[in-house]
């Protein structure tokens, strides 16, 4: 997105960096890295295609996520008509050719080494496993679970991945089908995989949301980042982003869906500074000495300004094309109970 600026180095940053670093949009000096090892490069166009699919194809969420959660690139949300229903998968993504060799009857064997098995078979999201063929832009799945995980003689596991399990339309019943849970499990993932952010305000960090959005395309689409506030007069410090696609849907009403642990606000500095600039352009005059004056009271501007525009709104539009907002999360009821009631790094094995 280009507007977060330099990370200064410094206690707090070297404390938060952990959570600063998606895998496909690696942010330094609030610009996307652009000299990547060769592996590292490849990697991120899978990770790109990957997310294209998911975007385009099902129309649902895809969440990068930072390259310290062992084993899972990407988290998947999946959407509705535009309304996002709390059930998520997550991905591993395996790009080249070199995943491509072992070839079987009717697809590919991908050979995970042991820490990898275990990881994905305890992990509190359902796994799926993505093969990534950038060369003919194609990508492959696979659900693990135990009936996918193959014992080989060796006493090792691998998995087939299907050559008909394109990541396209024809995915998205099966995906769905293996995130599909208990509604209780599913609110517990949820909120699990948000515990980093809660831990975050309960230390006394302000996180906002940017959002830009393309207000002239039928697709909905529009880029969310959520970030720390340094509170300095800088751009927040960025933690994670993810592009969207919601359709018809409202921003207003699906972004508080997307973090239920906390309330979403207008960010007070944000908006009070949008709201002089328009007090200013449209009550603002001059009179016949050059003398500048306001022909309306500011605070009575302001509060019929408040009753007539919605709670949660943009504090700008670019050219007729780009609406910005940036709001704000507060803990909620439930982001305090269940920073406080779950201790575990990962949720139950119950999923």
């Amino acid at each position: 997105m280009g507007r977060f600026s330099p990370l200064h180095p410094g206690t707090e940053h070297s404390e938060l960096r952990h959570l600063c670093v998606p895998r496909a949009r690696r942010f330094h000096g609030g610009l996307e890295t652009m000299q990547q090892p060769e592996s590292a490069a490849t990697a991120s166009l899978g990770v790109t295609q990957v997310a294209h699919a998911v975007q385009k194809q099902l129309r649902w969420l895809f969440r990068n996520q930072p390259e310290e959660d062992f084993g899972i690139d990407a988290h998947v949300e999946l959407v509705e008509d535009g309304r996002v229903e709390g059930k998520l998968v997550a991905l591993q993504i395996k790009t080249g050719a070199s995943f491509f060799r072992e070839r079987a009857e009717d697809g590919w064997w991908f050979r995970p080494d042991d820490d990898h098995v275990r990881y994905w078979t305890d992990h509190s999201l359902p796994v799926v496993l993505v093969l990534a063929d950038i060369s003919n832009e194609r990508c492959y799945w696979q659900v693990i679970n135990d009936s996918t995980l193959v014992t080989t003689s060796g006493g090792h596991r691998k998995v087939l991945v299907p050559e008909d399990h394109l990541l396209d339309e024809s995915a998205r019943h099966p995906l769905r089908e293996a995130a599909q849970g208990d509604p209780y499990v599913l609110r517990i993932r949820e909120l699990q995989l948000a515990r980093p952010w809660m831990e975050l305000l309960l230390d006394g960090k302000r996180l906002v949301i940017d959002i830009e959005e393309w207000i002239n395309k039928s697709s909905g689409r529009g880029s969310i980042m959520l970030g720390v506030d340094r509170e300095d007069g800088e751009q927040p410090l960025p933690l994670a982003g993810w592009d969207i696609l919601l359709g018809l849907a409202s921003y207003a009403e699906v972004v508080p869906r997307l973090f239920a642990w906390a309330d979403v606000i207008l960010h007070e500095e944000t908006y009070d500074a949008a709201d002089h600039d328009a007090f200013e352009k449209g009550c603002g005059a001059v009179d016949e000495e050059g003398d500048r004056f306001e022909t309306e009271d500011f605070q009575e501007w302001a509060s019929r300004r408040a009753s007539a525009v919605p709670d949660l709104r943009p504090y700008m539009n670019e050219m007729g094309e780009v609406d910005r907002w940036r709001l704000e999360l507060r803990l909620n009821e439930l982001g305090r109970a269940f920073s406080l009631v779950d201790r575990s790094p990962q949720v139950a094995s119950a999923s």
